[in-house]
């Protein structure tokens, strides 16, 4: 139990604590920061290198760009690495996810704080134009009378778009066979060729060919319309399926022990960075919105679509292949 007289002692050091804590963030940074991410070219660098190059222009910050393959790779370095700030990770969902599918050496939970969500790149339902729907519920109204004779094509299981689809099929109550590929890229040409019917993509990979009448795309899986794909309207409100929402994201995160006051302060930077016209221009080039949350805003989305996504895969009974 602890008396006024113990208190009268740690609170003074509590205090001095917290002191230089919040006078290391104002100070910060005063040497290059690193930011931990997947292969080069993939979403999340172009994310990490386009916020980098916002964090430079706008608050002069020097941020290196460290890439490392693949999440677990990054994710362990960025766990062992100090709390000060001066080493970051940028990646998507897949973090937090990524431990519903299969056993990882890291704790999502445990081992990270979330700093920011910083950009969403929402998938697009489309299928080919040979098939005779126009729109979402005409979709699942054809399924629902022909179950199981309509294909959908994805890349790895777990990834953004094999997850969107899922989530359709369990909220829709329709089946539809999957067909795997090497990639998402190689699902789109399947699907303008007529090897596919039906799949998620990127607006980035897929609207071209919808523009085009290659594709038709009948609805986007954000809560909202978006920018990427003028006139679509959302799954939720075309499909009649109330919260259906599926994007990939990247996130920022710092070691979990890295103090609130340092994460304060790397995340109100960084959200200086995102609303800057050249950072959401060169993001929005890239098939991907500018988000930008505070730390708060992060941990609640993240711990939403935990939840959504472990009943997804308890229900739908998702295994990640090995």
């Amino acid at each position: 139990m602890l008396t006024l007289s113990l208190v009268s002692r740690i609170l003074p050091a509590v205090l001095l604590a917290c002191h230089a804590a919040f006078a290391m963030a104002q100070s910060f940074p005063t040497k290059p920061v690193r930011f931990l991410t997947t292969g080069a070219g993939a979403s999340t660098d172009l994310a990490a290198r386009t916020v980098a190059q916002g964090l430079s222009d706008g608050a002069g910050w020097t941020v290196v760009v460290d890439n490392r393959g693949n999440t677990i790779v990054a994710a362990e370095l960025a766990a062992r690495a100090p709390a000060d700030g001066y080493t970051l990770l940028v990646l998507t969902k897949g973090l937090w996810r990524g431990p519903l599918l299969q056993k990882m050496p890291y704790d999502p939970v445990r081992d990270f704080i979330p700093i920011s969500l910083l950009t969403r790149a929402p998938n697009v339902l489309v299928v080919h134009p040979a098939l005779p729907v126009r729109s979402v519920k005409e979709l699942i109204a054809l399924a629902k009378a022909r179950p199981g004779e309509l294909n959908y094509g994805a890349g790895a299981i777990g990834a953004s778009t094999y997850m969107a689809s899922e989530m359709f099929k369990h909220m829709a109550g329709v089946k539809f066979v999957f067909v795997p590929y090497k990639s998402s890229g190689a699902a789109v040409t399947a699907i303008v060729s007529g090897e596919l019917q039906v799949m998620f993509g990127s607006t980035g990979g897929t609207m071209p060919h919808v523009k085009s009448g290659r594709l038709r795309a009948l609805g986007i899986s954000t809560l909202e319309p978006s920018p990427l794909a003028p006139g679509v309207p959302t799954i939720m409100a075309a499909g009649g399926l109330p919260g259906y929402e599926s994007a990939a994201t990247a996130c920022i995160f710092g070691p979990a022990a890295l103090p609130e006051a340092m994460v304060n302060r790397v995340s109100e930077e960084v959200r200086k960075a995102m609303v800057r016209a050249d950072v959401r221009d060169r993001l929005l080039k890239q098939s991907v919105e500018p988000v930008g949350m505070t730390p708060a805003e992060t941990v609640t989305y993240i711990r939403a679509d935990t939840a959504a996504t472990a009943k997804l895969v308890r229900d739908a009974g998702i295994r990640q292949e090995r």
